[in-house]
């Protein structure tokens, strides 16, 4: 019999990785372990999507190595069923050129959900779009994010203030604060979700991805939110996420949400913060 004390699973890690990108730890199973001790209700696995030619290479699966990542989710679903509903997701770089090669890879599998990433860190975002002034390279990042979203590729961009860790000792968000304004009146144009990424604490600014005033101005314009901790270790599934969801309360939204069948799902963010459970501590 259920314990009507308990509330029932409601959210998923909505942003996680496995080794096949070069740069996370862990079988997606020990994902799911995690997944289950945090109260959520599903893991969606969202490795980094192969990209042609050698393209940042060093940091995604190859792509022949895509049959064997589609076939890793399957196994791990199937090994958790009626116990963690584990999915198949993806995060997608979006790059300017790419979009037609994006679009055939999306439509090859049945993806629950795609994250749209925008990564400046890599090398061929510093060879087409550097430049010496601190600002005008953050300005063009948000230009890019508009384009994301106005693609139609993705469900949700991921970590959309990634652009602060490259720009630490000199970021003032004041400086670009109107570009931000103007790319997201265009992005809620769009009915695109953005995610509130919860490793950024973590990161050099130590701040979730994206600042709480843009946050605020995102739940301004309507613009729905997920949620992700951007795991590469099994045990930061989830984590941070009771912090997030205060601080999306704070911002003003009532709802969080997830992707299935890549559509959107709400479940209210009081709901939510009483379906989590503790982590459990490291040794």
């Amino acid at each position: 019999m259920t314990n009507p004390s308990i509330p029932a699973p409601l959210l998923f890690e909505s942003h996680s990785h496995t080794p096949l990108c070069n740069h996370a730890v862990g079988q997606p199973t020990e994902y799911a372990a995690i997944a289950q001790q945090r109260g959520l209700r599903g893991l969606i696995v969202t490795c980094h999507n192969p990209m042609p030619n050698g393209f940042s290479a060093r940091v995604r699966m190859r792509e022949d190595e895509l049959p064997q990542y589609v076939d890793l989710v399957a196994q791990t679903r199937q090994e958790w069923e009626g116990c963690v509903d584990v999915r198949l997701g993806l995060e997608a770089d979006y790059f300017e050129g790419y979009e037609s090669y994006l679009e055939k890879q999306l439509a090859s599998q049945e993806f629950h959900f795609v994250l749209g990433s925008v990564h400046p860190q890599i090398d061929e975002f510093r060879e087409k779009y550097w430049s010496d002034d601190p600002s005008e390279v953050q300005r063009t990042y948000f230009r890019l994010l508009v384009k994301a979203a106005q693609s139609g590729l993705f469900d949700s961009l991921a970590h959309p203030d990634l652009i602060k860790n490259l720009f630490a000792d000199s970021w003032a968000p004041n400086l670009v604060f109107d570009d931000i304004r103007r790319s997201l009146d265009e992005i809620a144009k769009t009915g695109i979700a953005m995610e509130l990424n919860t490793s950024g604490i973590n990161k050099t600014v130590q701040q979730m991805n994206p600042f709480p005033d843009m946050l605020r101005e995102m739940q301004v314009r309507g613009i729905p939110v997920t949620l992700g901790a951007d795991a590469h270790q099994p045990h930061r599934v989830a984590d941070g996420y009771e912090t997030a969801l205060e601080l999306l309360a704070d911002c003003g939204y009532n709802h969080v949400n997830f992707f299935l069948d890549r559509n959107a799902h709400q479940v209210r963010i009081s709901d939510a913060k009483a379906s989590l459970t503790k982590p459990a501590a490291i040794s």
